[in-house]
């Protein structure tokens, strides 16, 4: 009977978003990128908004965009987190968004011509109060920030990304590491 209840177990969660453990002598791979970020509409994407490059659902709490020249680096699947920039920007409003940005999984693909960059989506509807021009959308405030380092902390199976941000800090911070390759 244990065998059996173990076999379940094991079918039941073989489905679910999960990453082994890591080596204790690893050290994750970290990058400095330029951070942007968009929203899923036709304006800011292709003509699938709603469709990430590697055929996820365009979440906005949790997926996040590579430029073309990273792609070997953080494939899609590879969950990061974001240092904010060490020096004051004025086009930077990191300090204002972070709480949206959380963890990210890399699940999108940016246009060709930029490089050396991330872009978290977020939501169209996050807005935040600005001195100088009343109300505006996360990815407006956040604007572009110079020198931010991301760290790689794991990997998910695209096909079990996490709905939620609070749902990915748990996978990653869950008691366990995660598996860096």
């Amino acid at each position: 009977m244990t065998l059996l209840g173990a076999l379940m177990g094991f079918l039941l969660l073989s489905g679910s978003a999960h990453a082994s453990p890591a080596s204790k002598n690893e050290t994750p791979p970290s990058y400095v990128v330029t951070l942007t970020a968009y929203n899923a509409v036709p304006g800011q994407t292709d003509d699938t908004p709603f469709e990430t490059a590697s055929g996820a659902y365009s979440n906005p709490e949790v997926v996040a965009a590579r430029s073309r020249d990273l792609a070997r680096e953080l494939p899609f699947g590879t969950i990061i987190e974001f240092s904010a920039p060490t020096t004051a920007q004025g086009t930077c409003g990191y300090s204002v968004v972070a709480p949206s940005i959380g963890y990210r999984v890399i699940e999108d693909t940016m246009n060709a011509r930029y490089t050396s960059r991330i872009d978290v989506l977020l939501h169209t509807k996050a807005d935040y109060t600005t001195m100088d021009k009343g109300m505006k959308n996360a990815a407006q405030v956040l604007g572009i920030c110079t020198d931010v380092v991301i760290r790689i902390v794991g990997f998910v199976d695209s096909n079990n990304i996490p709905k939620t941000q609070a749902a990915l800090a748990a996978l990653v911070t869950g008691g366990r590491e995660l598996t860096l390759k």
